[in-house]
């Protein structure tokens, strides 16, 4: 049996999801016995466009079987998608909801399908972090992913759906990753209005972005320094060699755990084109709070009574 060809497109390799999504369909293809590309788009929506077009374009003997991509921006490059399965490409998506996807199905015979995790639900854990980290309620500085990411927009719209009504939300947008978030941090920093906030906790869409906002509140002068130091960071992804690292360290209070989907994505792939059972048309899957919100909650009541007696006796 031919051996599967197949091309993993990825937004960046500067994130530690991203980096741990490369991993896993490096780990599946071994075990699968697939050969496996895996591209970078440095966050461009063009450029990423640009490299699956090479691809689909190429001489018919050297392209995918498959391609399998997580969209950079708030596209899913529909044209793209309907020229990959004319030349006969399977066209997976990951973490996007393309509206186009079930028509796609309909008009073409190879496999073509959708997995995401549960951004909404993501938020909705976002939302329950917050009210167990600030139970009497106060100000969150909110740094979210780009403006044109669905998944971005369905987090923040997942935690504005839970949060409690006594916490106030200020946001700001990085591109997910830690330099983005530090150069997001800063600039607010500079600002007059940063030093009036009192915020209370700071709540990144992503482990690293929560890292390059300790980072720029680690750099500012000695007597602010130490207050923006101490209060709660979370953030999402929720690695084991980063968030949840982070996590048991200090560095954060709480994450989200977000599964690696490639390599689902290629065991889907694989069965398909093999057996010929096709996939649900889009596949979710679960997050879950690093810590437990029980076990959250559990923390912050532990330690208010420390806090009203250091407000008591100043």
């Amino acid at each position: 049996m031919k051996k599967l060809n197949v091309v993993v497109s990825l937004t960046n390799d500067d994130n530690d999801y991203q980096q741990e999504q490369a991993a896993a369909a490096e780990k599946a293809a071994r075990h699968l016995e697939v050969d496996l590309t895996v591209i970078h788009a440095n966050n461009d929506a063009v450029t990423q466009s640009q490299q699956l077009l090479r691809f689909i374009q190429g001489a018919e003997a050297a392209r995918p079987d498959a391609i399998v991509f997580e969209p950079t921006g708030g596209t899913g490059f529909p044209q793209v998608g309907r020229a990959a399965t004319a030349a006969g490409i399977g066209w997976v998506i990951l973490n996007h909801e393309a509206d186009y996807i079930h028509q796609l199905r309909q008009s073409s015979h190879v496999p073509v399908f959708s997995i995401s995790c549960d951004h909404k639900e993501v938020g909705h854990i976002q939302g329950r972090q917050m009210a167990a980290l600030l139970p009497q309620g106060g100000c969150v500085l909110y740094i979210e992913g780009p403006a044109n990411s669905p998944a971005a927009k369905e987090r923040t719209e997942g935690m504005n759906r839970t949060k409690p009504a006594n916490i106030q939300v200020k946001s700001m947008r990085a591109n997910w990753t830690e330099l983005g978030a530090y150069r997001s941090v800063s600039s607010w920093l500079r600002l007059r209005t940063s030093r009036e906030a009192r915020i209370g906790l700071v709540a990144a869409q992503d482990d690293s972005m929560a890292a390059g906002a300790r980072k720029a509140f680690s750099e500012i002068d000695e007597r602010d320094r130490e207050r923006w130091l101490k209060i709660p960071y979370t953030g999402c992804d929720g690695l084991p060699k980063t968030g949840q690292s982070w996590v048991r360290s200090g560095m954060l209070a709480a994450t989200i755990y977000i599964r690696p989907i490639t390599d689902l994505a290629l065991e889907a792939l694989v069965e398909t084109i093999r057996t010929g059972n096709r996939p649900p048309e889009r596949k979710l899957t679960v997050p879950e709070s690093v810590p437990s919100i029980e076990e959250l909650a559990g923390r912050s009541a532990n330690t208010a009574p420390a806090k009203l007696r250091r407000l008591a006796g100043a």
